[in-house]
């Protein structure tokens, strides 16, 4: 788990979505006692088996050195609400932190956009999502989504393994950074269609693409 949580890492980092020592990623215990997760203290790119720590749903460290994240209830409340979720990544990645403060539906321009269909925001809080009242109301924003973006804030993603979450957690920021530069060329005029959606999200980012996506940024990372 720990060097799971470590390649995730890594991976995000080399897709660009570190944000100093913010940010984190986690996977859910086999044993059920929580997540596993990133220390505080550490970028993406920073991150090794030694600075990954098991955190309860109380937000207790069970395992590992250092200090959890304030965040945490992202994870254990998702989780706890998914049975089928994984992993979970957060970031405050530029574009889609940019994109969730202008309120506008996220079009499938690209490729990047297809697995987003009604993408949520949350809108309770721009602060920390640091209790699990928070994190319960988070988890119900998300729903059954892919990812959530957090206006104010940055963005949430999960999926039933690392590969879904960070692939997720990169195609997200992309397709905010396509459209706002759609946005700013005059707006876009052309889009897939639910049907080409729906189409496209099954051809073009079935799992076994999304591994291979995944397996493209750990060999970068």
């Amino acid at each position: 788990m720990r060097e799971q949580v470590a390649e995730a890492s890594r991976a995000l980092a080399a897709a660009g979505l570190s944000d100093m020592v913010w940010g984190h990623a986690s996977l859910r215990d086999p044993e059920g006692r929580g997540v596993w997760m990133k220390a505080s203290g550490w970028g993406f790119e920073e991150i090794d088996a030694d600075r990954v720590v098991l955190v309860t749903p109380d937000g207790e460290v069970l395992d590992g050195e250092g200090k959890r994240h304030l965040e945490y209830p992202i994870h254990t409340e998702i989780m706890n609400a998914r049975p089928g979720v994984g992993c979970v990544v957060h970031t405050h990645a530029p574009a889609l932190a940019a994109f969730a403060s202008l309120d506008q539906p996220l079009r499938p321009i690209s490729h990047d956009a297809v697995p987003f269909h009604d993408l949520p925001r949350f809108t309770v809080t721009g602060a920390l999502i640091a209790t699990p009242e928070l994190g319960r109301a988070l988890g119900e924003t998300l729903g059954a989504a892919n990812a959530v973006l957090m206006p104010r804030h940055g963005a949430v993603t999960a999926g039933p393994d690392p590969a879904a979450a960070v692939m997720y957690a990169v195609l997200l920021e992309r397709a905010c950074r396509t459209q706002l530069m759609a946005m700013a060329a005059g707006g876009p005029r052309i889009w897939s269609d639910e049907a080409e959606t729906a189409f496209k999200n099954e051809q073009v980012w079935n799992p076994a693409q999304l591994e291979a996506g995944y397996r493209y940024l750990t060999r970068k990372s």
